[in-house]
Formats: C-alpha cells, structure tokens, sequence
C-alpha cells in the first residue's frame, strides 16, 4: 500500500484537501489511482506496480499554496511522512537542475547553495526525529527552505539569462501579444492594444461560428480580424480544431461514433477557415488540446489521425504562416482521470516521430481555479517544465498565460504565490513567468490568454484590464516589459 501521514501542528491532521491530487509514476505519467484521507493518513491505491509518488496541494511556509510531489517511492504497509518527502523531492530537482542550468559555477549563487545545505540538514534531522509529529514538523522547515532555494535559483537564472538574450537581441518581432474575446469592440486596439502588443489572438470557437449545420456566424470573428488588420497589428488564431465540449458544435454529436464522418467535416471546418482568414493570420494554432480534451473519446490512433490532417491542410493551405500545435494542462494530471487521453509529452513526442510536418509547439500555463492542470506551480516547477519540451527539438510559444488578480470566483482553491491574488501578486507573477519563459532561447513569444475580464472566462478576475478596461498592474508591467526587449533590439 502507498500511504502518506500527515501531521500538522504537532498532531495527526484531521483533513486534507485532495482536490487536484494524483499519483505519478518514476517517468512523470499520472497513474490512476484512488485517492482517499484516513485517519490522518493519504492512501493510495494504485492500478500500476512500482515506485510512484503523490502529487497534493500543501501550503509551504513563504511561498504560498502550490501542488507539490513527493519523491517516488515503493509501496509498504507503513505510511509515508508527507513532508519528508516533499523535500526529498524538491531537493533532489533542485540538485539536478542547478547543474543542468550551469548554475554551480556562478559565484552569485551562494546564497541557493547555502539554504539547500540548510534544508538538507533539516532533512536529516526530520528523518532522526523521536516522533513522527516532530519528523513533520522538520520536514515542514526543510520543503519550505528547498522550495524558496529552488525559486531564488529559477529566478537568478531567468534573470541572467533573459538579460543576455536582450543583449544579443536574440529575440523575434513577436515576441509578447494577448488574446481576446470577441464580443468586445475592437474600439480599445487603439487605446489598449496597438501600442502594448506585437499580435492578438483571435478565437477560432467552432460551436460559435457554425451553431447549425451550414449555418454561419462569421460576424464577430470578421469584425475583430478587420480590424487588427486595419490597425497592421499581426493575427494568430487559436485553434482551427478542439474538441473540448466548449469549442464543439451541438449538431457534431449526430456523429460521435463516427470518426470517419467527423474528420471530414473537421476537414471542411478547417479548410473553410483558412480560405476566408488565410490573407491576414500569420500564425495558426492548428489543433488544441485533443490529448486531454476528448468529448468523441476518440482512439490514440484517431487522435493522431486528426493532428496529422489538421496540420497537413494547414501548410497547404497558409504555407507561409506558423503552425503551432498547442498543449494545454502540460502536467498531464488529467491522464489520471480518463484513459481515453494521452499524456502531454508522450502526444508531443508522438507528433514529432511520427513526420507530422509543424514548426512549433505552443504550451499553456494557466492557474488559479481548482480545477484539474490548473492548481498552482511554482515557477522552479514552471522552468522545469519547459525544458522538457525544449527536448523535442521544435520551438516554443506560451499561447496562453493567465493568472487572477483577486481571490474568489471558485469553488475550490486552486492555490495562491506567495500572498493571496491580488493586482500586485498578479503583476509580480506574471513578471517572473515572462523572464522564466523568455529567458530560454526557444521560447519564441509569450501571450496572456485574455486581455480583459469576462463573465465567461475559466479563470475569474484573470485579465489585463478589469470589466471596464481600465489597465491592472500586471498590464502595465507586461508594456513596460516589451518596450525593454524591443529597446535592446534596435
């Protein structure tokens, strides 16, 4: 059995919130398992042999609330003490990682060097403790310690070497842009848009441009494209294909045993997009998010199938635009949840191998709700993340970033960085995400997933600019940010 004591305040707690819990496997594959608290103990039943680890929510002194993993371990009749071995795990990435950031050679880096030692020791003094309580209690000290070391090291090496790519101008014309919703008037790309954006993207939401069958709505996605157009600000669209429930036409159903009849209406649907757009979009996220969001359950095969058509269409069609393919939830926990999807980096890798000709894959990092790929990391797990598909060989774009800007408007807690969310945190966040991401030179460009609040969107309170558009700090901050990289190009 696979079990995790948790103590708390010197005393077995006597909850924990499980919301957005998995178990992970030695390669980082969610496994399925069921999840369940006891008696102050996290019991794991899982479906697959061998090591594995527990992913949970956990509050760490300093940094705020985030989704932590535990180091991966064998299963045995006696539990687990949580926080040992959510620094075990944290000290072990952070090793690896300053040495395949090439960190251990700067002197600056003294301080980092200094409290992982400390929470190594602490570590230790956790695993010699008289009582499992006290053992918590150490183990508590060492996560906080090796979580703020790691960050202090995110952030120095996103610092040095997002300064070093502006000062080699290493950076494309489009680097920073956001999207938007359509039912907004385009009125505020004068005043909002032009000055602080290199592109915009528009969605591309099948449900709505077809809400019965040959039966169009091309009206606000005209209206929008018009006038980017107009105002010479690039367009990207996002995505010509999803089958997430959102973005799917109710009519589609008719047809949902039938693959055959679906990809050649997708195909039409695809095709009919770029004939009317193609002359002004300029980049193409030509399929999203189909690893996780599946509503036709369709086979890893037919799923494939789909990309590979999407994207072929797409270079015939638009053969001078950017194809993207776009990974959304990149931790995979819902692969956790449904075996009808596949995990991120095994879908990115599938696409590669398999000669599927696109030139970039775009991630999305979007947090805040309580909902699954959307609790919390923190940005050493962000860092880390995007490496790992830099590995693919193909260039990066983060298509969508978004985080709040006040508490509320879920259910569940999906976690908090450092202070509860507020317009300070959300600009302080969305700083150190951008420096993270364009730190690296493969990340191509960031965009923030919506430039204003809406009632409809996933993440509340999550724009740019409030419900009366005027502009949060994190708005002027990003501004600012990308008027510094197009100094430094000139």
């Amino acid at each position: 059995m696979l079990s995790f004591a948790v103590y708390l305040d010197g005393h077995a707690a006597d909850k924990v919130e499980l919301a957005g819990a998995y178990v992970v496997g030695t390669d980082d594959v969610p496994l399925r398992a069921e999840i369940s608290f006891q008696k102050g103990v996290i019991v794991c039943e899982k479906r697959a042999a061998g090591p594995a680890g527990l992913a949970v929510l956990w509050d760490v002194a300093g940094v705020g609330r985030i989704l932590l993993e535990t180091v991966r371990v064998l299963e045995r009749e006696k539990p687990y003490i949580l926080q040992i071995e959510f620094a075990r795990a944290r000290l072990m990435r952070i090793n690896q990682k300053l040495e395949d950031w090439g960190l251990l050679d700067f002197t600056d880096i003294d301080d980092v060097a200094t409290m992982v030692n400390d929470a190594r020791t602490l570590l230790i003094k956790a695993l010699q403790a008289d009582t499992p309580a006290e053992a918590a209690a150490k183990g508590d000290e060492a996560l906080s310690l090796a979580v703020r070391a790691s960050e202090r090291a995110t952030e120095f090496h996103a610092n040095a070497f997002f300064s070093r790519r502006k000062e080699t101008a290493s950076f494309s014309p489009h680097v920073v842009g956001c999207g938007v919703p359509l039912d907004q008037s385009p009125d505020i790309i004068r005043k909002r848009i032009s000055s602080a954006f290199d592109f915009v993207t528009v969605p591309i939401v099948w449900r709505d441009i077809e809400p019965s069958e040959q039966t169009f709505n091309w009206k606000p996605l005209d209206t929008w494209v018009e006038a980017l157009s107009k105002a010479k600000i690039p367009v990207r669209a996002s995505a010509l294909l999803s089958f997430h429930e959102r973005y799917v036409p109710e009519w589609l159903y008719v047809w949902e045993h039938d693959f055959d009849t679906i990809r050649d209406v997708a195909f039409e649907h695809v095709r009919r997009i770029i004939n009317r757009y193609g002359q002004y979009v300029h980049h193409w996220d030509v399929i999203s998010g189909v690893h996780a969001n599946n509503c036709f359950t369709f086979t890893f095969e037919q799923l494939m199938e789909l990309t590979r058509m999407t994207a072929a269409l797409t270079n015939q069609a638009a053969p001078q635009s950017i194809t993207t393919i776009n990974i959304i939830a990149p931790w995979g926990e819902y692969y956790a949840r449904n075996q009808r999807t596949i995990p991120p980096l095994l879908y990115a890798d599938m696409a590669v191998q398999s000669g599927i000709k696109f030139d970039a894959f775009g991630l999305q990092f979007l947090f805040g709700p309580g909902i699954d790929g959307m609790f919390l990391r923190d940005q050493f797990q962000v860092s880390s993340l995007i490496d790992q598909f830099a590995k693919s060989g193909k260039s990066l774009h983060i298509t969508a970033l978004q985080v709040p800007s006040a508490t509320g408007g879920s259910d569940i807690d999906g976690g908090h960085w450092h202070e509860p969310w507020s317009e300070q945190i959300q600009a302080e966040w969305m700083t150190r995400f951008v420096e993270v991401a364009l730190s690296k030179p493969f990340v191509e460009s960031v965009s923030w997933q919506c430039l204003t609040d809406t009632p409809e969107q996933l993440i509340p309170h999550g724009g740019l600019l409030s419900a009366n558009l005027s502009p949060k700090k994190a708005y002027e901050r990003l501004v600012d940010m990308r008027s510094e990289i197009h100094a430094a190009s000139r």
